[in-house]
């Protein structure tokens, strides 16, 4: 996996605005063939927009995930449903709010509860999941051929193009531990998926192309089940066994195929009770990965450049940090994306630093947004790029 050896690389963290025409064939369950035609002509639109961004290390914006609304809070995830057997979905009760149920240990939503409960707040989905997944039966891969349909479309889109590097990105392994009729713990189905994910990274590295597993489960997990108790301890013994099973999944598979990304949510709110990244560093470098994504613009952890001063970061291994941020409007200067890129490389070295986003820009801002801060990353980069290797004359006076 590239590094960054003459100038700082950039990239992105995975979702990028999908054409309006793409969304309303998954929304309308079009045919197979006519969603597929879209598809290979969409991801061939989407890299050549990276390209011409100035975006380095690209992806086919993540378009084979099908997501049938114009907000993407879900797709990352669920998409790996119909990829495993085992899943059948359930309606919800009409009085069930899942949000609601799920994020009802956040201190953050205690504290803010006015705000969360007001109309001007927008803190997942317009609209509620009316139905779910549950396990009930065994868990095994059978998403080939779409895992292979999205490597052509992207193998294809690359053709001739001048670009560092490429990526796809897959859920991480504990995107459902909720016990249900076949496995009876959160254990067993935890394991099942990761035997199955398994699969899908293989195709991607088999392939030639970088893996990005994605994985907010692991910092969300405190924001959701112990910020409120700031049982800190109980909240680690989770999160190692968590760690454990990523690199299961990740088994036979080469780290320097593999970046991990994580972040604390989309949703627009205080984030007041975040985890701190420097209370899990240790265990987000025990990642078999060789690059290492994290939120970097977001005003709760734009500060957590220091944490990497002290953290252990091999010398072969590189930091993403997300330099522009999908939580507000407000476009960055370049100049300040280019001083988030210097902080990185004083605390890391240059190399080790590749410009980002702090997560998935596709439905979580207006598409010309998302595509101009793209742009400020790529001016960023170039700003930073001349002062971290400045121009001498090749002729001594």
């Amino acid at each position: 996996m590239k590094q960054s050896t003459n100038r700082i690389l950039t990239t992105h963290v995975g979702s990028l605005p999908r054409p309006v025409d793409l969304m309303e064939l998954y929304r309308n369950e079009a045919p197979p063939e006519k969603i597929d035609v879209r598809l290979t002509t969409a991801v061939a639109d989407v890299v050549r927009q990276q390209i011409d961004s100035g975006i380095d290390i690209v992806n086919d914006g993540e378009f084979g995930k099908p997501m049938s609304d114009e907000v993407d809070y879900g797709a990352w995830a669920t998409y790996v449903y119909p990829r495993l057997t085992g899943f059948e979905m359930r309606d919800l009760p009409p009085d069930f709010d899942a949000f609601k149920t799920i994020l009802g240990g956040s201190k953050d939503r205690r504290d803010f509860a006015d705000y969360y409960n007001s109309p001007e707040s927008f803190a997942g989905p317009a609209s509620r999941p009316t139905r779910f997944s549950i396990n009930v039966g065994p868990i095994r891969y059978a998403g080939h051929d779409a895992i292979r349909r999205d490597i052509q479309n992207l193998k294809a889109a690359l053709r001739d193009k001048n670009v560092e590097d490429a990526f796809m990105t897959a859920a991480v392994t504990g995107v459902s531990f909720t016990p249900g009729e076949y496995y009876k713990t959160a254990e067993e189905i935890g394991a099942a998926v990761a035997e199955a994910m398994r699969e899908e990274y293989k195709a991607i590295t088999g392939a030639g192309i970088n893996v990005q597993l994605d994985d907010p489960i692991l910092v969300n997990v405190y924001e959701f089940d112990y910020s409120a108790s700031g049982d800190m301890a109980g909240y680690r013994k989770w999160a190692e066994s968590h760690i454990e099973l990523v690199n299961h999944a990740l088994a036979g598979i080469p780290e320097e195929e593999v970046r991990y990304h994580i972040c604390w949510g989309s949703w627009k709110g205080p984030h007041s009770a975040d985890l701190p990244l420097g209370d899990v560093v240790d265990l987000v470098l025990k990642v078999k990965a060789s690059q290492y994504s994290v939120e970097a613009a977001n005003p709760q952890h734009e500060h957590e450049w220091k944490v990497w001063k002290d953290a252990k970061l091999p010398s072969h291994k590189a930091v993403i940090p997300g330099v522009v941020s999908h939580k507000t409007n407000v476009l960055e200067h370049p100049e300040v994306v280019a001083d988030r890129i210097l902080r990185y490389a004083d605390a890391l070295g240059r190399e080790r630093v590749i410009a980002s986003t702090d997560c998935g820009m596709g439905g979580r801002i207006h598409p010309s947004i998302a595509w101009a801060k793209l742009r400020a990353l790529a001016a960023g980069a170039a700003l930073a790029s001349k002062h971290l290797w400045p121009v001498t004359s090749a002729v001594e006076v």
